[in-house]
């Protein structure tokens, strides 16, 4: 992605994102992230600050929380810690160690509360107990006792494999090298971490030897327990808290707190700060307390993790992919500050929507120098909305105003406030632009949408060469040599105006022809051979990958997959797009009943099928299309359409729903003739009518929970 893509994307709010802006945008993210987490897990040397860090996760979260049907293969949500060192050797986990979601507002943690309610079916009013303690801002690991001795450590690596650090972890005094009264088989999870005197006192003995010194006592401690030499680690001052454990024996307590308290008992150090909470207010006064204290720990801390105590409740929420339902960790706010906003300027994403960025005067916000922030949109410029009512308190934002910026759960800093009393005398509102500042086409505004859009489509400059952008990106044909930049040169050139025309690029300018790819500036023999060997290479693609490098609007890589799967091969899916053009045939009905398939992103499919499906068949000519891998399990509803209907009375839609994916099977939201078992409640109705009109089978709930072995 080049750097001109990535900022028509990276000052637009998330609320104001298109579908194209969003996937490109998480494209951009998840390559950032992805370098973050090697350089932090892997290499022990950050690229960026925590803050940082967890405003890249957050716009993450938060762009596939609006649109999750865009959610990557490749997605940071997806991925647990860095990969594995091969310095070490490797460990496999018996069980995942997971990262934990973050919060980074009251109102967030209110929800996270509020969804284990909706997920157990659990009234308001019913208790439910929770324990907070300091996040603390180390290096997690994992210890693994056999018959109460130490038999491995492991670092997280990936949450699946780790580094083998046994013989480091054996030099670190909090870690009991036996335990006479555990069960016989104990994996206990914590952090190693380096305290802030230690921390400094090391950094001077370093300083005076001539040796590098560390940035902060989180880079101490990793790079101390990553060493290969024993002895080194044994000079640093390194220490562990026990806060969870992993396979067991036999189990340590019904409760979080219980089980905590008998790691402690065993002879591990586990953090005083740890509290059992009755309930929301009672969470949050915790967090409150524990920021409070945060200068005087003597430890790095970065949040509090809550933790739904009754374990028998956590086995029932289970795991999402990477972090489990029952826990999160409420991250402490980012930092803000003033500055003078210089220039408002345009930027053309490739939709066509017109995004105003501040330009501003550079200034630190949380540990981050910062020269640019969102605007949104020109009602957030304004001050007003499209009626003209005022928002914000009714103030306008303008070159030459002084302005609070802060950056909190996203990356892309905002604008949070003016001060009027330092506005210039002579400033004036700010104009937006009714024109494209790229192609001179009408900009216009239809009703009801916060956003101004370019009508020059493909005239567009900035608009036509997104689509070939997003075509060779990585997460689609990811075609080695053929990045943000070629695609520009080639476009503007008029070697590649057309997807299809990537593929015939040897053809026209290979050897033998008028013009080379050769001789073009920068390039030569190899360079051209390479390209050309690269884009036969791609010549063969998954089908879900296809779909998605297509770029239908509203279809992002889950969504693709959703399609994929469904129907398997590249002529079934393309037959059924036909046919599905008749909004009154089976083919129309099926589509609409996959599940997470809603109208909107069917008509997005059928259109863009419609008006270009001579040039998607053209393009396909040039490829072959795998065909989708089938679910690989041995349950009895793997590969199986399932639908929910009625009221659930052992488990929640939800529960039931996530239950049934776990096992290999497909949950569709509407009843069609594709669907193997209806599961019907009391309650069902027109669906259960319609299943038994189609000879699907239907089952209650009782049946369910016996065929999966549930019962």
């Amino acid at each position: 992605m080049s750097g001109e893509m990535a900022k028509d994307v990276a000052h637009i709010a998330v609320s104001d994102l298109t579908k194209d802006q969003a996937r490109t945008e998480l494209a951009r993210l998840a390559d950032h992230i992805s370098r973050a987490d090697a350089a932090y897990h892997t290499d022990d040397a950050p690229i960026l600050d925590d803050a940082t860090y967890d405003a890249l996760r957050q716009r993450n979260a938060a762009i596939e929380a609006r649109f999750p049907d865009l959610v990557r293969a490749d997605s940071p949500s997806a991925r647990v810690g860095g990969a594995v060192s091969e310095a070490f050797g490797k460990i496999r986990h018996a069980r995942r160690m997971l990262s934990l979601a973050n919060g980074f507002s009251d109102e967030d943690i209110a929800e996270f509360v509020a969804g284990i309610r909706r997920f157990l079916g659990m009234p308001e009013d019913a208790p439910l107990a929770f324990t907070a303690e300091p996040k603390i801002d180390g290096l997690s690991l994992s210890l693994r006792y056999e018959r109460g001795r130490l038999a491995h450590a492991a670092t997280r690596g990936d949450g699946e494999t780790g580094e083998d650090v046994t013989a480091n972890a054996r030099e670190i005094a909090d870690i009991p090298q036996t335990l006479p009264d555990a069960p016989e088989l104990l994996e206990v999870r914590g952090e190693v971490y380096m305290a802030h005197d230690d921390f400094t006192a090391l950094n001077a003995r370093q300083d005076a030897r001539g040796a590098k010194t560390f940035a902060n006592p989180r880079n101490a401690a990793a790079g101390s327990l990553r060493q290969l030499d024993p002895a080194i680690t044994r000079a640093r001052p390194l220490r562990f808290f026990a806060y969870a454990w992993g396979e067991l024996s036999a189990p340590l307590a019904d409760t979080q707190i219980d089980a905590v308290s008998k790691l402690a008992t065993l002879g591990f150090a586990t953090n005083p700060e740890m509290r059992r909470c009755a309930g929301l207010d009672d969470m949050l006064a915790t967090y409150a307390r524990i920021e409070a204290q945060r200068a005087t720990l003597g430890y790095d801390i970065d949040g509090v993790v809550y933790k739904l105590d009754d374990l028998a409740l956590q086995d029932r929420l289970g795991l999402r992919s990477t972090t489990p339902r029952w826990a999160i960790a409420h991250k402490f706010p980012a930092e803000r500050a003033w500055t003078r906003l210089e220039a408002i300027e345009i930027q053309v994403g490739r939709t066509g929507a017109l995004s105003p960025v501040a330009r501003l005067a550079p200034v630190t916000v949380g540990g981050v120098v910062v020269s640019n922030a969102t605007l949104h949109n020109e009602d957030y410029i304004a001050g007003r909305d499209s009626k003209g009512a005022p928002i914000r308190e009714g103030r306008d934002i303008r070159a030459g105003d002084w302005v609070e910026v802060y950056r909190a759960g996203e990356v892309i800093p905002k604008i949070r406030d003016v001060d009027l009393s330092k506005r210039p005398e002579h400033s004036a509102p700010y104009n937006f632009p009714e024109t494209c500042p790229d192609c001179g086409s009408p900009a216009i505004r239809e009703p009801g949408d916060s956003v101004r859009r370019c009508t020059g489509g493909l005239v567009c400059p900035a608009q036509a060469v997104e689509r070939l952008k997003h075509f060779v990106s990585r997460a689609a044909f990811d075609i080695e040599g053929l990045g943000a930049k070629q695609v520009e040169a080639f476009w503007r050139d008029g070697w590649i105006a057309t997807p299809r025309d990537i593929f015939t690029l040897a053809e026209r300018f290979g050897p033998g022809q008028p013009r080379q790819l050769k001789n073009r500036e920068g390039w030569g023999d190899t360079s051209a051979n390479k390209l050309f060997a690269a884009i036969d290479e791609k010549r063969t693609i998954p089908l879900a990958r296809f779909i998605f490098a297509l770029g239908i609007r509203h279809i992002g890589e889950t969504s693709a997959a959703l399609l994929a799967s469904h129907y398997g091969t590249w002529p079934e899916l393309r037959a059924a797009m036909a046919q599905a053009q008749d909004d009154t045939s089976a083919a129309h009905a099926d589509l609409l009943s996959i599940d997470g398939v809603g109208p909107v992103m069917a008509r997005a499919a059928l259109a863009a099928f419609e008006a270009e499906g001579d040039e998607i068949d053209a393009l396909a000519a040039h490829l072959t299309i795998e065909n989708a891998a089938r679910p690989v399990s041995d349950s009895p509803v793997a590969g199986k359409t399932l639908v929910f209907t009625g009221t659930l009375e052992r488990m929640t839609r939800a529960e039931a729903k996530a239950r049934a994916e776990a096992l290999g099977a497909k949950v569709a939201g509407s009843v069609s003739a594709k669907t193997d078992i209806l599961i019907a409640g009391p309650g069902a109705g027109s669906k259960a009518t319609k299943a038994t009109a189609l000879g699907v089978e239907v089952i209650d709930e009782d049946a369910w929970l016996s065929l999966i072995g549930a019962l």
